[in-house]
C-alpha cells in the first residue's frame, strides 16, 4: 500500500474480505465493509475506534458505474445502485468517521471522484450525476469544516484500467477491454500516487482537487487511440 510505505497504519474495508487481505498485506488491517449498509459502516468504525481511537486519513474510494443506457431506457436498479455506492455510501462513511477524524491532530478526507464529476456523455447520466454529487459533497464539506484542522481533497481521474468497466458492463470482459484499447490508461498505482502526494503535504497545505488523465485522453469522449497494424 502506497500510504503504508509512508508510515501510515493502513486499515482497508470492502466486501470481498479475501481479496482485501491480499491488498492489506502483513502490515495492514482488513475489515469487512459494505458502504451501502449503515450497520456494516457502524461496525467498521467501531472496530477502528477500538483499535486506534482516531482516524488521520479517510479515503472514500468506493464507487463505480453501471450500464450505458440513455435516460429514456434508464434502469432503476442501476441508478439506485450507483447512487447508493457513490453518493450515500460516501456520505455515510464520512459522517460516521468525522468524530474520529476530529480526534486526530490533523485529519484528512480524500474523495475519489472522476472527470465525470464535471463532464457528461451520452449514456452516462446516472454515473455523471452521481459523480457531480460527489464533487458537490466534497466542496460543501470543505466549507463546513473550514476552521478545523481537517483537509478535504477530491481526486478526479479519467480512464483508469481497473475492474471499473467490467462492473459497468455487468461482467462483459470483451466490452470492458475495448474501453482501453489503443491507449495506455492510468493504473490504480497512478491514483495512489496522487493520494500520497495530497496526504503528505505540510499540514497547512490543502490540495483541494487533482484532475488526472492519461495523455491520450482530452475529455471523457475525446481519446486518441492507436490502430493495430494489419487491420483496416
Amino acid at each position: 500500500m502506497a500510504l503504508g510505505r509512508k508510515g501510515f497504519q493502513i486499515v482497508v474495508g470492502a466486501r470481498r474480505l479475501d481479496r482485501l487481505k491480499r491488498v492489506a498485506g502483513e502490515e495492514g488491517i482488513a475489515i469487512a465493509l459494505d458502504v451501502t449498509d449503515k450497520k456494516s459502516i457502524e461496525a467498521f468504525v467501531r472496530e477502528v475506534s477500538k483499535r486506534f481511537g482516531r482516524i488521520d486519513v479517510l479515503v472514500n474510494n468506493a464507487g463505480g458505474a453501471l450500464g450505458l443506457a440513455p435516460i429514456e431506457k434508464a434502469s432503476d436498479e442501476d441508478w439506485i445502485g450507483m447512487w447508493k455506492v457513490n453518493v450515500l455510501g460516501l456520505m455515510w462513511m464520512t459522517r460516521a468517521c468525522l468524530p474520529l477524524l476530529r480526534k486526530a491532530k490533523h485529519g484528512h478526507v480524500v474523495n475519489i471522484g472522476s472527470i465525470a464529476g464535471f463532464e457528461t456523455y451520452k449514456g452516462g447520466a446516472g454515473y455523471t450525476a452521481a459523480k457531480h454529487a460527489v464533487r458537490a459533497i466534497t466542496r460543501t464539506l470543505r466549507l463546513e469544516l473550514n476552521g478545523e484542522p481537517i483537509r478535504v481533497t477530491e481526486i478526479a481521474p479519467g480512464l483508469v484500467e481497473t475492474e471499473f468497466s467490467v462492473v459497468r458492463f455487468h461482467g462483459d470482459r470483451k466490452a470492458a477491454k475495448a474501453v482501453y484499447e489503443g491507449l495506455k490508461p492510468l493504473s490504480a498505482e497512478d491514483i495512489a500516487d496522487c493520494v500520497v502526494f495530497a496526504v503528505t503535504r505540510p499540514p497547512h497545505v490543502d490540495i483541494d482537487e487533482i484532475v488526472v488523465r492519461p495523455v491520450a485522453q482530452a475529455t471523457a469522449q475525446v481519446v486518441a487511440r492507436k490502430t493495430t497494424k494489419g487491420r483496416s
